[in-house]
């Protein structure tokens, strides 16, 4: 019996079946590779759902994290504060586009910094309303499973879901949704399910993630500051995804030059240690008493010295330059094989978070879920990891660290061709047959 087999049997008997899992158990990484307990070589195109963007264990993260350790790893920063969590936050009030003051608070994970944030847009404006978009993903709490506008496998059986959310059409031109309609599905439901003036917030991903890698267009989002100015709503950014230089600037929101009230951040910010935050509008993020933000483990210093580390790799490693010149190599391969293989609707991306979307029948743009499944599988087989996602679970997306050196990502671009084509014969055999 080997190792793995050996632990899918454990896990099986000790864990959760709702805790999915790909069945492969690491035993070491490096950058954009690792290797499972079997010794097998893996090409890591997921970066731990963008968390890596430095890449497994990068040798400053993992220095900045060892000096920590030997001063203190927990205090409670309510109880015991420390000067990095204040420098962190400054480093990010600069890095946020906004010309005006603005103030950070610390979190664990994307979803604390969701829920954080629809709570300071509520005390700030003494509404309650939330408005979100179909296909987003904001997290696994009860809050942000009802902001989430996907349903598998986040949403069935785990209602009722909290009230006042609100879901309006995000625009996705490629299955005709323009910016106007998607604009005029909010104007519906301004007058047919929420006054305007009892909404608190719009949460929107300027890029979704597990929706499909669908981009807001600029001339929407520009029109929905345009609309929470008008009615005095305040517009939030959820870039747990898409931020810290994945897109190839720090927040994907940057593309459109668009500035948002308050930005929901994590993932890549910790570099593989757990850390999110909420930054925002100073007036906005002081609306909250005193007491009423925070918990235990935000901010813990051991993430902090992970994320201090991070921001000096972006700019030391020129990560932004590198974020674009990476997804670039990735469109293009994709586009190459969208000229062999009918299979692919359509390649989207920006920066190095590209995607492509699978489906039957280039006309009709029907789905093929089954396609998407069995890439993922091919190329796992062959030693890639990649990522699913979807509102129909038909789109392959591309997640590599930053960090990746040229001659490994295009051994990994050169798999997903392999496994790509692999997996559209068999289908299309199947299919025949």
């Amino acid at each position: 019996m080997s190792n793995s087999t050996d632990l899918k049997a454990r896990q099986a008997a000790a864990v959760p079946t709702g805790v999915g899992s790909k069945g492969i158990f690491v035993a070491k990484a490096e950058n954009s590779e690792f290797w499972d307990v079997d010794g097998r070589r893996f090409i890591d195109f997921a970066a731990g759902i963008a968390v890596l963007n430095t890449g497994h264990r990068h040798p400053r993260v993992m220095e900045a994290v060892a000096k920590q350790c030997e001063l203190f790893a927990h205090t409670c920063f309510h109880v015991l504060s420390y000067e990095s969590y204040i420098h962190l936050a400054e480093r990010l009030n600069a890095a946020a586009p906004g010309d005006f003051a603005k103030k950070t608070i610390f979190l664990n994970s994307g979803a604390e910094a969701v829920e954080n944030a629809i709570k300071i847009a509520r005390i700030y404006t003494k509404r309650s309303a939330v408005i979100a978009f179909s296909g987003g993903f904001h997290g696994r709490t009860l809050l942000t499973m009802g902001l989430t506008g996907k349903v598998m496998p986040y949403k069935r059986g785990f209602g009722p879901f909290p009230a006042e959310v609100y879901h309006a059409e995000f625009p996705h031109p490629y299955h005709g949704v323009t910016s106007e309609q998607a604009l005029g599905d909010i104007d519906r439901l301004f007058h047919g399910d929420v006054d305007p003036k009892a909404v608190a917030a719009i949460l929107i991903e300027p890029v979704q993630g597990e929706g499909g890698f669908n981009i807001a267009p600029p001339d929407f989002l520009r029109a929905l500051r345009r609309l929470c100015d008008e009615h005095g709503i305040v517009l939030i950014a959820d870039e747990v995804q898409g931020g810290i230089a994945r897109t190839g600037k720090m927040f994907s929101i940057e593309h459109a030059g668009v500035v948002p009230d308050l930005i929901t951040v994590a993932k890549g910010l910790g570099g593989g240690f757990p850390l999110s935050g909420v930054i925002g509008r100073a007036t906005i993020m002081d609306a909250a008493h005193p007491g009423g933000l925070g918990g235990t483990y935000g901010g813990n210093p051991i993430s902090i010295a992970a994320a201090h580390a991070v921001l000096d790799v972006i700019e030391s490693e020129q990560l932004f330059a590198r974020a674009t010149r990476v997804g670039q190599r990735m469109r293009a391969r994709l586009d190459a094989l969208a000229l062999e293989l009918p299979c692919i609707g359509e390649v989207r991306g920006l920066g190095a978070m590209v995607a492509m979307e699978l489906v039957k029948d280039r006309k009709t743009k029907e789905p093929d879920a089954a396609l998407t499944s069995a890439v993922v599988a091919q190329a796992e087989q062959r030693g890639l990891i990649l990522l699913s996602c979807g509102t129909s679970a038909n789109v392959v997306r591309l997640l590599s660290p930053l960090t990746i050196p040229d001659a490994v990502l295009e051994e990994g671009l050169n798999i997903l061709s392999e496994a790509l084509r692999a997996a559209y014969g068999r289908e299309s055999a199947r299919a025949v047959a």
